[in-house]
């Protein structure tokens, strides 16, 4: 196999951001065909990154026997469908997170490539960012000790998506600021545990702050504009407790609140040491030695997280290794959004 020829299916934000810019960096990959619902953004991916062909309708790449791999960057209600076609079609896959709109379907899909012999991988990117990399070796080497308890913050000062749009309309997006943003924590977090297993979840869910979507204020709105006559019926904010069988974890998310700040960090505390690592940055480690209290931040390069998973995909097709996102490894965080979900609709703990 010379080059891998690839197929990008949804020509949108994270495809023109991340993952169109790491393709047309690598030698050894030509992207055929771009392809979205909406033309000119698929024509725009053939000026600016060199995808060979624009195309609206995506079984045209499926059907092309040139095509080795497929990237789904479509909204989370279609991921399911094109994914199973994709591998139907004897396509390997890398899929945008969430998996799905749900763990019964997620688990299909991990079927599906199992049964087919093909790389399904999931785009939870923060496995390749260097501080997770960092703080998944400091645990695992013991620097912590024992992680006890993790709490994680996703908090916005008035900042939902797309309100109205396929962010906020739950039979598109499957959910608002767990499926959006919590996945990539709980993901994140899960994986420098070393794999741990839920027990159980007990969660609370509010859709509070934009109720009517005409007299909603907004600090920022990324997909935005506002659809005004559209429909907001997801949670803003969330909060929970949840018992795995390495640690326990806390944590409360909003898209929008009435707290002027953004509070994005993860607090893993150990009783040899703790860390607050800042979302997307750099991480403070604190510890006692000789009886004296220590503090360090570290300062490192961070490469770019979408190359490294994008490069570990393409490396993967050509291996048959399994990457550290592979669906497999990503199942148990799908899990756990179902759960959350579940015992915030139902008012009750739920154990797995």
């Amino acid at each position: 196999m010379d080059k891998i020829t690839v197929a990008v299916i949804g020509c949108g934000r994270i495809a023109d951001s991340a993952h169109f810019p790491a393709l047309s960096k690598m030698k050894d990959v030509e992207i055929k065909y771009a392809c979205d619902i909406i033309e000119s953004k698929a024509k725009d991916k053939v000026e600016k990154f060199g995808a060979r062909y624009a195309i609206t309708d995506y079984k045209v790449a499926l059907a092309d026997p040139e095509v080795d791999a497929v990237y789904v960057l479509t909204p989370n209600y279609s991921h399911y469908t094109i994914t199973m076609d994709a591998l139907e079609a004897g396509k390997h896959v890398f899929c945008e997170k969430p998996i799905t709109v749900n763990y019964e379907l997620s688990c299909e899909m991990a079927k599906k490539a199992e049964e087919k012999g093909k790389q399904l991988v999931i785009g939870v990117c923060n496995r390749y960012h260097r501080t997770v990399e960092t703080i998944e070796e400091m645990n695992r080497t013991g620097k912590l000790g024992k992680i006890y308890h993790i709490y994680c913050s996703f908090r916005a000062h008035r900042s939902i998506p797309g309100l109205g749009g396929p962010f906020t309309i739950k039979a598109q997006s499957g959910g608002g600021v767990l499926i959006d943003w919590g996945v990539h924590f709980f993901d994140l977090i899960l994986y420098i545990l070393g794999g741990a297993k839920i027990e159980s979840v007990s969660a609370d869910a509010y859709s509070e702050m934009a109720k009517d979507i005409k007299s909603y204020v907004y600090r920022d709105m990324w997909a935005g504009p506002p659809v005004l006559d559209g429909i907001n019926d997801v949670e803003d904010f969330i909060t929970g407790y949840i018992r795995t069988d390495k640690a326990s974890i806390s944590f409360n998310g909003a898209w929008a609140q009435n707290i002027e700040k953004n509070e994005m960090f993860i607090d893993f505390l150990g009783d040899k040491g703790g860390i607050r690592m800042d979302y997307c940055g750099y991480f403070t480690y604190y510890t006692v030695e000789n009886g004296q209290f220590v503090q360090d931040r570290p300062q490192y390069d961070i490469p770019n997280m979408y190359e490294r998973e994008d490069a570990d995909f393409i490396k993967a097709i050509r291996t048959g290794e399994r990457t550290r996102n592979h669906i497999e490894k990503v199942l148990e965080s799908a899990k756990l959004l179902d759960f959350i979900y579940k015992s915030a609709e139902e008012k009750k703990e739920i154990r797995v």
